[in-house]
């Protein structure tokens, strides 16, 4: 594939639309407890006690939102499909989107439900706890999904559907597809746990799937429900821990070639700290997942999926889209929203070309 410029191509976002509340917990207000034969922690609230916390903070998120600024601020003209509630919070998300040159044109106002909304719980490690209120972002039916939406994009990036929506996934992945454009895909794991045949089925219309860790693992059990345990290492290794690993029994390569066999292109991994995994017919490329400091993760695997999704998207090389991908992602780490510490083109091109 030819490589293009961002300015010469459009692209759509399909998912979902969020208020966001974030209250930042002073880390002694709040107790985290690590268990030590698993990977969980906790965050332990005293029960009737009133916290006071250093700010509360209200943004625009969800994963169609975050991706379709993402790419507006790579320079690509982006429209966005999201069902909100007729209400002050649906109207929020419609001026952040204007503010940010997203076309809001497909935006659905749902005549009973609420839009949805977020509760983020931070401290200590800045990974927040969240509760989330889908509402309105349950409800996309095909009727929602027309092919005019789709009339000359050159990219479909599809967010997590959430509800009843993720049966909707097939009929945009076709459309998408048929529309001639570019397919990337970033299923959430309750759309992998409950819709996964469905999700299989859209594989053939699906150039990209982008999913972290445990997705993966859920998907792998779907794909290779018979594959043969793995003999794990019983200490550190000093490669990719993935590619040591597996994912729960399932070699990372058998589950990529899987995929691939399906129908998607590319296969992108996500290991939180580590780094991510990117296979092709080609083999597997990974690369390390860099440090910034962490005031707020939400948002981070949005902006790594998205913004790899774009550089695929106009040709480039895997090495490319991974390094774009993890700087965009590092920026989202080091702010207090989803969208403020997205980047332009011209800063993640300066630093791909100084790194």
């Amino acid at each position: 594939m030819q490589r293009r410029n961002f300015s010469d191509i459009t692209a759509l976002t399909i998912g979902s639309a969020t208020i966001d509340v974030i209250a930042s917990v002073e880390d002694q207000d709040i107790e985290r407890m690590t268990m030590h034969n698993a990977t969980s922690s906790f965050l332990l609230l005293e029960e009737g006690r009133k916290i006071d916390v250093s700010a509360i903070k209200s943004s625009v998120g969800g994963g169609a939102t975050n991706s379709a600024v993402a790419l507006s601020r790579l320079g690509i003209e982006t429209a966005c499909v999201v069902r909100t509630g007729k209400d002050i919070q649906g109207k929020a998300i419609r001026e952040e989107l204007a503010r940010e040159h997203v076309d809001t044109e497909w935006m659905i106002e749902d005549p009973v439900l609420p839009t949805g909304q977020a509760i983020m719980v931070m401290s200590h490690v800045r990974n927040p706890t969240i509760f989330t209120s889908r509402g309105a972002n349950t409800t996309f039916c095909d009727g929602d999904i027309r092919p005019q939406m789709f009339k000359g994009r050159d990219l479909v990036y599809i967010a997590s559907l959430s509800g009843d929506s993720a049966g909707c996934l097939t009929r945009i992945t076709t459309l998408a597809k048929e529309a001639g454009a570019y397919v990337a895909a970033n299923p959430g794991i309750r759309q992998l746990t409950y819709w996964a045949g469905d999700i299989i089925e859209a594989l053939a219309h699906i150039d990209l799937l982008s999913i972290n860790a445990v997705e993966a693992e859920q998907l792998a059990q779907a794909l290779l429900p018979k594959a043969r345990p793995r003999n794990l290492p019983l200490g550190p290794t000093d490669g990719p821990e993935l590619l040591e690993k597996g994912l729960g029994g399932r070699s990372l390569e058998d589950f990529m070639a899987e995929v691939c066999r399906l129908g998607p292109k590319i296969v992108l991994v996500t290991n939180g700290a580590e780094g991510a995994y990117a296979g092709s017919s080609d083999g597997i490329q990974f690369h390390p997942a860099g440090k910034a400091e962490v005031v707020n993760t939400a948002g981070a695997g949005d902006a790594f999926a998205t913004t790899f999704s774009a550089y695929a998207a106009i040709g480039s090389d895997l090495v490319t889209c991974l390094k774009a991908a993890t700087a965009n992602a590092l920026a989202v780490i080091a702010a207090p929203d989803t969208h403020s510490g997205l980047l332009s083109e011209d800063v993640l091109s300066m630093k791909l070309n100084s790194g």
